[in-house]
């Protein structure tokens, strides 16, 4: 059974078996036992399975971005992206913008404008060698402060929220000071879009 139900075997895959090695709330660890369109001898296959995920792109106004600097323990590092967070309930559209308002509010520290509006951007898998995890992208624009504040969960490190000029943002990523795979896509898609 998988960890959540955004992907099913299609046409010529076929699931014969699935063990889960390792669980905890946020991702699952299975040995997976399959077929594929090009190998037709069962094959072993180790997936971990993660919940779903919204990254938001902020913008203000002036067309700025904001990023985080967040540590990172798997890469021992502080980094700069943009918010992000696991989506708690089914993938519909009211969890994935419900999710988008909680992080942009929680991890920068910014809410979204009255009369401002979050546009899906699509969503894209980030390592699919060994993970079904995959994060959708939101655009917020405009932002503005929230009276709230930022209010990390306990889980995280954000040390910085900075706004950033396009002009900056598209340096930084050539210099390579930003390598975090969920901004890089985020960018990306705002370039195919036409709304860089």
């Amino acid at each position: 059974m998988p960890f959540h139900h955004f992907i099913h075997d299609s046409a010529g895959w076929q699931t014969l078996g699935d063990e889960t090695l390792f669980a905890n709330p946020h991702l699952e660890v299975h040995r997976a036992t399959v077929t594929s369109p090009t190998r037709a001898e069962p094959f072993e296959w180790t997936v971990t399975h993660r919940k779903g995920a919204v990254v938001i792109v902020p913008m203000t106004k002036s067309g700025d971005f904001l990023l985080v600097r967040q540590e990172r323990v798997a890469i021992r590092a502080a980094i700069w992206e943009f918010p992000a967070g696991q989506i708690d309930d089914h993938e519909e559209p009211e969890a994935i913008r419900a999710t988008a308002l909680r992080e942009l509010q929680e991890e920068s520290g910014h809410e979204l404008a009255a009369g401002g509006e979050l546009l899906s951007l699509g969503h894209f898998f980030p390592s699919v060698g060994f993970t079904d995890e995959h994060s959708h992208l939101v655009l917020a624009r405009p932002v503005v402060p929230s009276s709230l504040g930022a209010a990390h969960d306990s889980t995280e490190a954000i040390v910085e929220c900075r706004a950033f000029s396009p002009a900056e943002f598209q340096q930084m990523i050539a210099r390579g000071e930003i390598n975090d795979a969920n901004t890089l896509a985020a960018y990306a898609r705002l370039v195919a879009l036409g709304l860089w």
